[in-house]
């Protein structure tokens, strides 16, 4: 207790002055390291100031380029949809065009056929289209050629080649659709991919649009959790650029396909107008030369039966005359017959072989001889009649035969074929060989 109570130690002035001096080096020395920190405080400070704005530019700069580099793309991507459309809707014109074409084929070939079957012998069960049924004449019991007019000449051989072409003109334009109709599929591929990607560069353009207007004064910003990291679905800039670029590159592509394809269909379509055109006339040439070698093998024909007719009536004017000639002998041989019967009563040595006598035996011989002559005259000449009314008959047959065979080609044929639109461009369907005006450029 006593130790407690003792007073506080004494110092000497030497350390008082010196305990003095050890608390001023201390806080000069704690002074000037706050001093110093302070100072290195404040070039930190000013240090990442800039550092941040210089960043933040660089930032905006690089958010600036990747703007204009998406409009970049998305101008490329609107442009090769705007053509890419333009392009699939002219093929789709191009299609109607083929389909109609394909369609205006099937008068001509069902006009084709006719005429084959009403040529081939062939009993063509149909009626006639409408529009020919009432101004066709009644027909002569048969729609068909007959008899030896039953010929492969040149105008059939023109109508087959007619089908022939017909066919193969609608083969190449149903192969040609065919591939139109593919193009068209691969164009809207290639444009659902410009589509999606440039709803996707839309999205992102405006997103990035948002970032880059956004400084440290904006409302709404805020801290996010976990925002540094790569997300696991995201793509390098090399696959970025090859994916735009490999959709543009496509879309080129199946312009240029389509470009080509359309040059390929004006030429397909002209051409075939062309060789059909050119076919139609070659059979419209041939009916009109078999025509023309028809009533002229039929006026011919006429002819040789007006001159059998005329011999006809030649012949059996001379049979009555032979007939007449026949009946005139009948007298005179009763007479010598009965000259004889009555001399055959002479009395006695006046039964005698005169000249009288033998005259008239001779008289009857000749004019029994005569008689004979006249009626192996008669037969011949009733064997030349039977002979000459055949011969009448087989030419009206076969005038009848060419006379079918002109109602066929002229009437039938040529009648129908007239409903084949003009191949020059006329009014009446204003076709081209078969197609009509809108399917040729």
């Amino acid at each position: 207790m006593a130790k407690l109570l003792q007073p506080p130690p004494k110092f000497l002035p030497e350390e008082w002055h010196i305990a003095n001096k050890n608390q001023y080096h201390r806080a000069e020395a704690q002074r000037s390291r706050s001093e110093r920190l302070v100072a290195e405080s404040q070039r930190l400070v000013d240090e990442i100031e800039k550092t941040t704005r210089k960043s933040q530019s660089d930032v905006n700069k690089k958010l600036e380029q990747r703007l204009e580099e998406v409009r970049f793309w998305k101008k490329e991507l609107d442009d090769k949809l705007e053509q890419l459309v333009c392009t699939t809707e002219d093929l789709l014109t191009y299609q109607t065009r083929l389909q109609n074409a394909l369609e205006s084929l099937k008068e001509p070939l069902h006009i084709t056929q006719m005429c084959l079957e009403y040529r081939l012998g062939q009993r063509h069960v149909d009626r006639p289209p409408a529009h020919l049924a009432a101004d066709r004449p009644p027909p002569l019991g048969r729609d068909k050629r007959i008899g030896i007019d039953l010929v492969h000449d040149e105008v059939e051989q023109e109508l087959l080649k007619e089908a022939e072409v017909i066919h193969g003109v609608m083969a190449l334009l149903t192969r040609t659709l065919d591939e139109v109709t593919e193009q068209i599929r691969l164009n809207r591929s290639a444009k659902y991919n410009l589509e999606k990607d440039l709803k996707d560069k839309f999205v992102a353009l405006t997103i990035d649009d948002v970032c880059f207007s956004l400084n440290n004064n904006s409302p709404g910003i805020y801290y996010s959790d976990s925002v540094v990291r790569v997300e696991p679905h995201s793509v390098s800039l090399e696959d970025w650029l090859d994916f735009s670029n490999t959709n543009v590159e496509k879309a080129n592509r199946q312009r240029n396909n389509s470009l080509a394809l359309k040059a390929l269909v004006d030429r397909i379509l002209s051409q075939t107008a062309d060789d059909l055109r050119r076919q139609c006339d070659m059979v419209d040439t041939a009916f009109q030369m078999g025509l023309k070698e028809t009533k002229a093998a039929r006026d011919q024909l006429a002819a040789h039966l007006a001159k059998v007719m005329e011999e006809i009536a030649c012949q059996e004017k001379n049979m009555t005359v032979l007939e007449k000639a026949i009946l005139d002998q009948e007298g005179p041989a009763k007479v010598a017959h009965t000259r004889l019967e009555t001399r055959t009563r002479r009395p006695n040595v006046e039964l005698c072989r005169d000249v009288a006598q033998y005259r008239l035996v001779k008289e009857v011989g000749e004019i029994a001889q005569n008689v004979g002559r006249l009626k192996e005259a008669l037969a011949q000449a009733q064997v030349e009649l039977k002979g000459l009314n055949r011969r009448q008959l087989a030419l009206q047959e076969e005038v009848q035969v060419k006379e079918n065979t002109i109602y066929i080609d002229e009437v039938l044929c040529t009648h129908m074929r007239k409903s084949i639109p003009l191949r020059d461009g006329g009014d009446q369907g204003q076709w081209a060989g078969g197609l009509r005006p809108d399917t040729i450029c």
